[in-house]
């Protein structure tokens, strides 16, 4: 067998967001695919294989006796006890988005995005200056770069210069069982205090570029005297007090429910009870919850930059941030909403995680040739 050496020590579970769910779903979807032509070994922060049982039981999963918060600890054993550890693997694949310089070769590198040089005020002086140092050098160390769509892709063809031989889109992808274990919609709606006819659903985290801001006006603007409520639910980021005050301002306190990040449980029935996924995001690599959306029977309207339009196809709404134009999509999803839901199912039946694994596998024959 032909042996791969993971590196996830970058990954904090539950806190890093979709680019945690898309490697461990390949790296499930991989052996789904192949089997046992591939020797998984999986070098992740303490506590990764309790957060992660189903891949514990298809990998070797070694842990590091830190949880690897701290990115200077973290780099470091990237360096020594990863390195020390990876030595002799047929493949090595860094899937936090840089590859340490002390990495083992030949190696396989992700890239979820490059949001920081879209939105470099987004990021913090020592991130910015990390990021700007380390993606061109782990571009040039990288025998091979996956990526999630064809968007990032050209994005890193173009702004890296990388050849486009040396990039593969390795696609997101969801498992079959995705939502046999929601939570009811009776629950959810009792605990969470939604008694509004129509229920639309935002699963993401409060950073600034997920535009949370944008749904309010529409939420206080042309829907102000519908019957809807909407919920945010996710992790509090950069923007998340600014989302609050604007919540109080515009008097939308009963009808905007800002939840945090929920269990998968409840982030599936809220989505599969959704009168619409609504997701104004400016910039994804992917966005994950809008194939997850489309398989639970979620209408999706969302916005028409970077990979959103790739991923939405015509399954959905791929919109301009305009008011107006949302309100209207949301009204016709609410209408239709049993033609958006065949479509969304027939979209996300094309982004399976056996296909992910079978795109990833490719990667891996070729990095390892």
């Amino acid at each position: 067998m032909t042996r791969i050496a993971v590196n996830v020590l970058w990954c904090v579970p539950g806190e890093v967001g979709g680019s945690e769910q898309y490697l461990v779903r390949q790296l499930l979807g991989l052996h789904e695919a192949v089997g046992g032509e591939f020797s998984l070994e999986v070098f992740a922060p303490r506590g990764f294989s309790r957060a992660h049982p189903e891949l514990a039981r298809i990998a070797a999963i070694h842990e590091s006796r830190s949880d690897e918060r701290s990115r200077p600890r973290r780099v470091w054993h990237e360096a020594t006890w990863f390195a020390s550890r990876a030595r002799g693997a047929d493949v090595v694949h860094h899937g936090g988005g840089t590859v340490p310089p002390r990495s083992p070769h030949p190696s396989v590198l992700t890239i979820h995005d490059l949001q920081y040089l879209v939105y470099p005020q987004y990021f913090s002086r020592i991130k910015l200056r990390y990021l700007t140092a380390r993606m061109p050098a782990s571009v040039r160390r990288a025998r091979h770069i996956a990526v999630p769509s064809a968007y990032v892709q050209r994005t890193v063809v173009e702004r890296l210069g990388v050849p486009l031989n040396d990039v593969s889109v390795v696609r997101h992808g969801i498992e079959p069982s995705l939502g046999t274990n929601c939570t009811s919609e009776r629950e959810l709606r009792a605990r969470l205090e939604l008694s509004a006819d129509h229920v639309l659903v935002y699963p993401a985290i409060t950073h600034p570029h997920k535009n949370h801001r944008f749904l309010l006006d529409v939420m206080a603007g042309p829907l102000r005297d519908t019957r809807t409520q909407l919920v945010f639910a996710g992790g509090a980021g950069r923007a998340e007090d600014d989302v609050r005050r604007s919540v109080a301002a515009l008097r939308l306190t009963d009808r905007v429910k800002l939840v945090g990040r929920l269990g998968d449980r409840d982030r599936d029935g809220l989505l599969a009870m959704a009168a619409a996924l609504v997701f104004p995001s400016s910039y994804e690599g992917f966005g994950a919850p809008v194939i997850e959306a489309m398989a639970l029977g979620a209408p999706v309207v969302a916005s028409n930059l970077t990979a959103l339009p790739e991923v939405v196809g015509d399954a959905g709404y791929a919109i301009d941030l305009d008011v107006q134009a949302w309100a209207d999509a949301i009204s016709d999803a609410i209408e239709r909403r049993e033609m958006w839901q065949g479509r969304g199912r027939l979209r996300a039946a094309t982004y399976r995680a056996v296909d992910s694994g079978s795109d990833l596998a490719a990667v891996y024959r070729r990095a390892s040739e």
